[in-house]
């Protein structure tokens, strides 16, 4: 079933007021144009109660109660004339402007400033005379002035809105910048503290294993102190990231974070650990002298040692473990070999995450990455990790 929109309370209003001063006017005999002997003082009520009753569609219809209240005016100017009438119609001429659709916003403005220069011009060649000025005046501010209005307005409402509209689109990316900031920042810590404790928690299950298993006081004694030293180390390296954590430092990665100079000592922790296992750790550095490198290179390099000899510790078979450095021009070349093995390893929920760790590190700095099986010259099959990352223009090495 149809039904007409409810009309606002400012609309009811503006209404009420100009049909109750219309009435007021015509009882007070106050006309525009003064008395008709051909019609009646009492017919100018109905064009006045007709624009009154299209005040209460002005924003839900304002284009056809313009087109309505324009007949009503031009009516009205047959009849004695009511001021209410005409400042009404001046209402509905705004809000069509304004509440109407973008090319009758466009458009009315025109059409009444042609109409104005149009009656002028008319008047002038029919009266001869500066009343005919008087006229085009008052059909100006009748008609092109209130759409000039209605322009105005409309323009600052549009403006308010868009800028409204840009701010909660600024607000809205700023918060998704912060969520992403946030997961990025998440996914950083998460992969720096497996990087930091799995090479610990490694050797130490593997040696708490050797330590249930084996039935020798001398090999459980000596399995049970490489388990404390790894677990104070491990220890140190959580309450390390943990205070990092608590300052809310602004660095892009922890502090006092290890270096290439660190492998030696990484590799010598290794070899000791995987004496049992049957490994035999080597460190080769091939770089040659130079400057420092970027300290995210370094990191990264520094990482992807750890975690590969984390993984040839849980799963590598007895044999050697190489560990290779190399730089061509601004290429640093990270390479870890192990035989492969198919031991399992001690292996808890979410394991994978040290490769996956490696690949986003590598990514982040534009390099490349290999893990994977292979096989030797002599028909040895190894499990070979191998990234290229690539050095900023003007670095050097210490």
């Amino acid at each position: 079933m149809f039904s007409l929109p409810r009309p606002h309370r400012h609309d009811v209003l503006m209404a009420a007021i100009g049909l109750l001063g219309g009435l007021a006017l015509w009882a007070l005999g106050l006309y525009l144009q003064g008395n008709r002997l051909f019609v009646a003082p009492w017919v100018c009520l109905l064009p006045l109660a007709v624009v009154s009753g299209l005040e209460l569609v002005r924003r839900t219809a304002p284009q056809t109660a313009l087109a309505i209240g324009t007949l009503a005016l031009v009516a009205d100017q047959f009849t004695v004339g009511n001021l209410a009438t005409v400042l009404m119609f001046t209402d509905l001429m705004y809000a069509a402007v304004l509440y109407g659709t973008p090319s009758a916003a466009r458009r009315i403005p025109v059409t009444t400033f042609l109409i104005t220069v149009a009656v002028t011009i008319g008047f002038l060649a029919w009266l001869r005379s500066p009343q005919a000025l008087l006229i085009g005046v008052v059909t100006g501010m009748v008609s092109f002035l209130p759409a000039l209005t209605g322009v105005s307005v409309r323009n600052h409402r549009d403006a308010a809105e868009t800028a409204r509209l840009h701010a909660e689109q600024t607000a809205l990316l700023a918060e998704m910048d912060r969520v992403q900031a946030v997961t990025a920042e998440r996914t950083r810590m998460a992969r720096e503290l497996h990087d930091m404790v799995a090479n610990h928690l490694s050797a130490i299950a593997i040696h708490s294993t050797a330590a249930l298993s084996i039935d020798d006081p001398a090999t459980s004694r000596d399995a049970l102190g490489v388990i404390r030293e790894n677990s104070v180390d491990g220890l140190a390296e959580m309450r390390r990231l943990i205070g990092l954590l608590r300052t809310g430092g602004g660095a892009r990665e922890p502090a006092a974070s290890p270096t290439l100079a660190s492998l030696d000592a990484l590799v010598e922790q290794t070899r000791a650990n995987a004496a049992s296992s049957g490994l035999t750790c080597t460190f080769e550095d091939d770089r040659g002298e130079g400057g420092a490198l970027p300290t995210p290179v370094e990191l990264a390099a520094y990482r992807i040692v750890q975690e590969s000899l984390t993984n040839a510790l849980k799963h590598a078979a007895p044999g050697p473990v190489a560990v290779r450095l190399g730089q061509s021009g601004q290429l640093l070349t990270v390479e870890v070999s192990s035989v492969f093995g198919n031991r399992s390893g001690p292996r808890a929920p979410g394991s994978g995450a040290g490769l996956v760790g490696m690949r986003e590190r590598v990514a982040l700095l534009g390099g490349t990455i290999e893990a994977g099986p292979s096989t030797t010259g002599d028909g040895t099959k190894i499990w070979r990790v191998r990234a290229e990352l690539p050095v900023e223009e003007g670095t050097s090495r210490t």
